[in-house]
């Protein structure tokens, strides 16, 4: 019964170690700060492009063009550490299924840019001069070379990380975008990319997601992507709005949604919703607008596919949405070490790090603070160690006081034996100078020197069996 109650406070230990480490178990509570920087970095760019080269007949001489390519981004994030991302299908539509508005527009681009200046040339005058005569030119340019052009567009998809590496990448998996004013798909696209020990972001559970829990959306709105203030590399680092689930909804196709107050904005479709645990609870898929034919985005009312749902499309694929990589285990060991304050342990992982996935802004802007600060003394730690020390001490003391002490009896006790029906055989053990100054006589005792008790203990008077106290100083 012993045996079994150590097993199970054992047990409890170490469940209850399990439950305040959090790098031990997977889905426990984190600092904010900590699960923003561990989602951070698997949080891609993704660029839709469609290039296009047109030839056509501007007067009597073909010319040929390349326009500037049609371009759309959004967000994804790395799944897998070999080189798989989620984003929304409507992010990669251009690039994976060319709408035929696309292709016009482009042409009209490279009609206007090759007939519009040799029209104005023969005029005389340069772009800009006479704006009411130019856009008569761009209808008459539009008449007469539209009809001859022929355009061969190149589409393709890239994703860009936080450290300023550019990928191509295939679209391995696509269930469409809303088409019209019904959901035909998931809005889900798998990307591909030719890379190894990339960062991931687990997917978390969304059945256990309960309104008011906390949410923080990542990705690259448009509004900081293009901002003439900031420099390049800042653009591609993820941005982060927090909120929390205000609702669970159905689209009009009847797939299960999450409604979020976080806000979002353009290039933020296709963005992990994180969770306090730095898991995906789901994908941004689409947000709120106002009335109106130009209606701008209505904050607070934006939806994010489930990742239950993002579970089921990945099904099949082959991609593992639990991995981890090389670069996962050094970045996390080091954020724990971090936020615990023990920054030369934090810096070595940091290191590690930079070293598999080279120039992470969060990588690189942790290991220049890690490095720069000195490891504070662990009072805490000194504290019980000594309070360690102390009680060792006093355990050790307490038992050699008993070992010493173990067969020891009070006087009340060889008062009682006296009494009783055995009298024990009482030996006066005294040392000689301490018996020849005490004036205690031990009635019915038998006086002996320590020498003789070891030397010739059978010549005493003691029957066998019999108890014998010894008093001595």
């Amino acid at each position: 019964m012993a045996a079994m109650g150590l097993r199970r406070r054992v047990v409890a230990l170490i469940a209850v170690a399990i439950a305040l480490s959090p790098g031990l178990a997977r889905g426990a509570h984190l600092p904010v700060q900590e699960a923003l920087l561990r989602a951070k970095p698997a949080v891609a760019l993704v660029v839709s492009e469609v290039a296009a080269d047109v030839r056509m007949t501007c007067g009597t001489a073909e010319t040929r063009v390349a326009p500037t390519p049609f371009r759309e981004t959004g967000t994804g994030w790395i799944v897998d550490p070999r080189g798989y991302l989620l984003t929304n299908a409507h992010v990669v539509q251009p690039a994976y299924s060319t709408p035929i508005w696309i292709i016009h527009s482009l042409t009209r681009k490279a009609v206007e840019a090759a007939c519009v200046p040799l029209m104005l040339a023969k005029l005389g005058l340069d772009r800009g001069e006479r704006p009411d005569i130019e856009e008569q030119l761009k209808h008459q340019a539009f008449e007469a070379a539209l009809p001859t052009a022929t355009t061969r567009i190149e589409p393709a998809v890239f994703v860009v990380l936080s450290n300023g590496k550019r990928f191509q990448a295939e679209v391995s998996k696509y269930s469409p975008p809303v088409a019209g004013s019904e959901m035909s798909g998931r809005d889900l696209a798998l990307l591909r990319i030719e890379a190894q020990d990339l960062p991931v972001l687990p997917l978390g559970d969304s059945k256990a997601a309960q309104i008011g829990d906390p949410l923080h959306i990542l990705g690259f709105p448009g509004v900081v992507l293009s901002h003439e203030l900031l420099n390049a590399s800042a653009k591609v680092e993820a941005s982060v709005t927090n909120g929390a689930i205000s609702g669970f909804k159905e689209d009009v196709g009847g797939n299960p949604v999450i409604q979020t107050d976080a806000p979002a904005a353009w290039g933020n479709s296709g963005g992990p919703a994180v969770n306090m645990h730095g898991e995906v609870t789901g994908v941004l898929t689409f947000v709120s607008l106002a009335p109106g034919p130009e209606g701008s985005i209505v904050q607070g009312f934006n939806f994010v596919i489930p990742s239950s749902l993002v579970s089921g499309f990945v099904d099949g694929t082959g991609i593992n949405v639990n991995a981890t990589s090389r670069f996962n285990t050094a970045w996390y060991s080091g954020l724990r070490d971090f936020f615990d304050q023990r920054y030369r342990r934090a810096t070595r992982h940091f290191q590690a790090a930079d070293g598999i996935q080279p120039g992470f802004p969060d990588v690189k802007r942790l290991l220049a603070d890690a490095s720069g600060r000195p490891t504070p003394v662990p009072w805490g730690w000194i504290a019980g160690a000594l309070a360690g020390i102390s009680l060792a001490g006093f355990v050790g003391i307490s038992g050699l006081r008993w070992q010493q002490n173990r067969y020891r009896i009070s006087p009340a006790q060889v008062v009682a034996l006296v009494e009783g029906p055995n009298p024990p055989a009482i030996l006066d053990v005294r040392a000689g100078a301490s018996f020849a100054r005490s004036p205690l006589v031990i009635p019915n005792s038998i006086r002996v020197s320590l020498e003789e008790l070891r030397d010739s203990p059978g010549s005493l008077p003691i029957e066998p069996g019999q108890t014998v106290v010894a008093y001595c100083t």
